[in-house]
């Protein structure tokens, strides 16, 4: 039986189970560059274990809606940061741990600006565009060890506005 995922909006608090979201909202903390630049400030609980932290580009594929969710993937030994390098937004799906079965998925969509963390051991689906050009900077773990699980869904979800 496959199940069906409607989109909702992106907030803080729909998110705070899975991670951090990012987004220059309200004031900013404060103002630097002689008054020229707003600093929103730590943002997001980076977590890497005993490595460091490394920032990479992706530049995926668009993908379209409805979308079929296949699998999930979660970094055991860090967070992973996608911030867009567009003001597109982009599709966002993570899902609960059940003894290490990735349950109830929760489909969000980004308001233009925003970024996500996902925190440590978090299931979360691949970095989804749903516009061009697709390009990202990653903030995530860089040292030895598999930081990559899979899980296939035996039957996939479908993802809806």
């Amino acid at each position: 039986m496959t199940g069906r995922l409607k989109i909702v909006p992106l907030t803080p608090d729909g998110f705070a189970p899975y991670g951090d979201v990012m987004h220059a909202a309200g004031a900013p903390d404060k103002l630097i560059n002689q008054g020229r630049c707003g600093r929103y400030h730590d943002l997001a609980k980076l977590d890497f274990s005993d490595c460091r932290a490394g920032i990479s580009i992706f530049q995926s594929e668009k993908e379209t809606l409805p979308l079929v969710l296949k699998m999930v993937e979660r970094h055991p030994y860090g967070s992973q940061a996608f911030v867009p390098m567009s003001a597109d937004p982009f599709l966002v799906v993570v899902a609960k741990d059940d003894n290490g079965t990735p349950i109830d998925p929760k489909a969000f969509l980004t308001a233009p600006g925003q970024a996500v963390n996902f925190h440590r051991g978090t299931w979360h689906g691949v970095l989804t565009p749903l516009s061009e050009p697709g390009l990202f900077a990653v903030i995530d773990r860089i040292g030895d060890g598999a930081n990559l699980e899979e899980h296939w869904f035996d039957d996939p979800y479908i993802i809806e506005k």
